[in-house]
């Protein structure tokens, strides 16, 4: 059997709801090919189904659904959760499987779906290769039982409370956040009532922002990919700091009180020092992309803090944590995981082990960021119909050859399509901002040429 994943991308299978692949049709394969893989062994079997605020999310929730019931496993709804709470719900009522219906940072009129494993960890691509393949196989249909067998679905009415519980624990039981004035922005998407009122209960002051989704204005103009609203905010209310998740919870960012951006490289930066002081960084390594920057690779070195990279997702980045025993990993995005707690990104979690390590300092966010200087970084997004293997193509391959050329031993040069988006991404780095900026527009435009 091919291991070989067409629909699946890093981040599951994603796209503009009610379009192949986010169809109703799709969706009920999908449900029912993940019923069959994980149903083996005697008694009922159960996966968490959850999804962020979408219009559409009504659409594949239902359908995915269907999937799951006709092959005779239970679905357990949650309704609009957290990406990395469905996770935990997953792993700790023994679920077989979880599933999450969201496209994340994505504007509205998209979705995707992926899938968990019943321990709360994304699945390998091996597994989701097999699952394509058995979404058209007759086997799987003709597996499909009737009468008493059928599978039923019901919601878990305290999910919200458990999950809360959750991330409150993971806050140290001697701190509180009396005092400190945080502007919260949800995106309008999944952590819309869980973050205010965590933050709320833990004793901070709270001005909530992004909170009332109507299905259409998800991550729109606010949210970790559109921070500007929030950090205005910030210095409007003298607040001290600002945090603002995507639409589906798995990432963060951040400002100090300043409005400056603390993104996933400071965030990692300052919980691996923590980390270390206290001796509970493992092997004294951390886990990034080729996305993150120069800067914290540095920064880590001169502190003793070896960084290892991985290709762009934070799957990537936990699988290489467990092959090599780390416990700390994440992207400059803002997806940070941190083993120790959960099994995957997870906005709440990240902005709490920050604010903790702010109070056990008694120091201010721009003051903990103030350790990082970045190395210039230019990222263009060339917009594309279809995507083509660059290593075919003579011309692209001379492009980016010449771009390297340019940028010479001091630069670095990164090109790869997005993995949740019809898009290819042009990353230059280096001392000369000037020059790895006309570099990067440069290629950029020549490969939308080439592709075109």
């Amino acid at each position: 059997m091919t291991d070989t994943r067409k629909l699946f991308g890093t981040d599951g299978v994603r796209g503009v709801a009610n379009v192949y692949p986010m169809t109703a049709e799709v969706a009920l394969q999908l449900g029912r090919a993940l019923a069959y893989v994980i149903k083996f062994g005697s008694g009922r079997h159960r996966i968490v189904v959850g999804k962020d605020t979408r219009v559409s999310g009504y659409l594949l929730e239902y359908a995915t659904v269907a999937g799951i019931c006709s092959m005779g496993v239970d679905a357990v709804l949650l309704g609009p959760f957290p990406t990395p709470g469905i996770a935990f719900i997953t792993s700790s009522m023994r679920a077989d499987a979880g599933v999450v219906i969201s496209a994340s940072h994505n504007p509205y009129q998209d979705n995707g779906i992926k899938f968990f494993s019943g321990n709360g960890f994304k699945l390998p691509d091996e597994l989701e290769a097999r699952i394509e393949v058995l979404m058209t196989q007759p086997e799987v249909e003709g597996a499909c039982p009737t009468a008493t067998e059928v599978g039923q679905a019901f919601r878990l009415d305290d999910a919200r409370g458990r999950y809360i519980s959750f991330l409150k624990s993971t806050f140290p039981k001697e701190m509180e956040l009396d005092g400190l004035k945080i502007v919260v922005d949800c995106a309008h998407g999944a952590t819309y009532r869980i973050a205010p009122e965590i933050f709320t209960e833990l004793g901070a002051e709270v001005i909530p922002i992004g909170v009332r989704p109507n299905g259409r204005n998800i991550n729109h103009k606010c949210g970790a990919t559109a921070p500007e609203t929030m950090a205005t905010l910030v210095k409007r209310h003298g607040a001290d700091l600002g945090i603002a998740f995507d639409g589906d919870g798995d990432r963060v960012i951040m400002v100090d009180h300043r409005g400056e951006i603390v993104d996933g490289d400071h965030i990692m930066g300052i919980c691996a020092q923590d980390m270390l002081e206290r001796e509970t960084l493992r092997r004294k390594t951390v886990v990034g992309t080729v996305m993150t920057n120069l800067g914290l690779e540095l920064a880590l070195k001169a502190r003793g803090i070896r960084l290892i990279r991985t290709p762009v997702g934070d799957r990537y980045v936990v699988e290489a944590m467990l092959k090599g025993g780390y416990n700390l990993g994440g992207e400059q995005s803002g997806h940070m995981v941190f083993l120790n707690y959960t099994t995957t990104g997870d906005g709440i979690l990240t902005a709490l082990r920050l604010l903790s390590v702010m109070l056990r300092k008694n120091k201010p966010l721009a003051e903990l960021a103030s350790f990082l200087q970045k190395c210039p970084q230019i990222l263009i997004n060339v917009d594309l119909k279809e995507r083509k293997d660059l290593k075919t193509l003579p011309q692209a391959r001379q492009a980016i050859q010449e771009a390297e050329k340019r940028l010479g031993p001091q630069g670095r040069l990164l090109v790869r399509y997005s993995g949740t988006e019809p898009k290819l991404r042009v990353m230059t780095e280096g001392e000369d901002e000037s020059l790895i900026r006309q570099v990067a527009q440069d290629l950029a435009q020549a490969l939308k040429t080439i592709l075109s």
